[in-house]
């Protein structure tokens, strides 16, 4: 029976996944940040489970990459098309209809990482491309801030230009062969884990100084502290 507890866990991710998508697809983004956010919760204690119990299989880890690609790869897709859609109705002199789906390179690329880390022998203790549902947190967090912010976060995040170049960039982090650290402890040593703890410390205080806006900079410090640690890539 334990077995099978990673894999309801993970049918969860997916269910929340669906559900965002259908808040995105009424305009309800805010809704949707927060489901994104209970299935990366969902994502993380998936792995968890599975290492505790002892239950991994191949079935799995593929039902992962299933869900993950619903939750983490379709949505943040969708979510941008939608934030696109509220730049104004033209871009270059094309309708902002046709531009918006300029979003689903998210989507594209989001499943080009995943069909990546399956096959990437490399990818045990750390990363290399920016994950999926750090990718899809950074998007999500967009209306959120707008949903708290005012009129200078308007001004900025439904920036047409703005929103195209976190596409491209962000598309390009997904497969991107940048070596990223994992947020897993074998232990609580500091020695082993000075990153990782820096990072949680400055989250915490970005959160509290910040709030919603910090969520994107959480993302953004993830990738600079990957930079500076410079975890190097294995080939075995």
């Amino acid at each position: 029976m334990k077995k099978h507890i990673p894999n309801a866990i993970t049918c969860l991710n997916l269910f929340s996944g669906c559900l965002a998508l259908y808040f995105a697809f009424q305009d309800q983004l805010v809704y949707t940040a927060y489901l994104v956010g209970i299935a990366a919760v969902l994502d993380f204690l998936d792995g968890m489970v599975a290492r505790v119990l002892g239950a991994y299989s191949e079935i799995g880890k593929q039902l992962d990459s299933l869900a993950d690609m619903v939750s983490f790869g379709v949505v943040p897709g969708t979510v941008m098309f939608k934030l696109l859609l509220r730049t104004g109705d033209s871009f270059l002199g094309l309708p902002i209809e046709t531009v918006a789906f300029l979003g689903f390179l998210l989507t594209i690329f989001s499943a080009l990482r995943l069909a990546k880390f399956n096959i990437d022998t490399r990818q045990t203790t750390s990363f290399i491309g920016l994950p999926t549902p750090a990718n899809t947190i950074f998007i999500t967090s967009l209306p959120l801030i707008l949903a708290h912010g005012d009129l200078m976060h308007y001004a900025v995040i439904l920036n047409p230009w703005v929103l195209i170049i976190i596409t491209i960039l962000f598309s390009y982090l997904l497969v991107a062969e940048l070596p990223l650290f994992a947020l897993k402890f074998k232990n609580l040593s500091w020695q082993d884990n000075s990153v990782r703890f820096i990072f949680l410390i400055l989250s915490v205080i970005l959160v509290v100084l910040l709030q919603f806006a910090a969520i994107p900079l959480i993302i953004v410090l993830y990738i600079l502290l990957s930079f500076f640690k410079r975890t190097p890539i294995s080939e075995s």
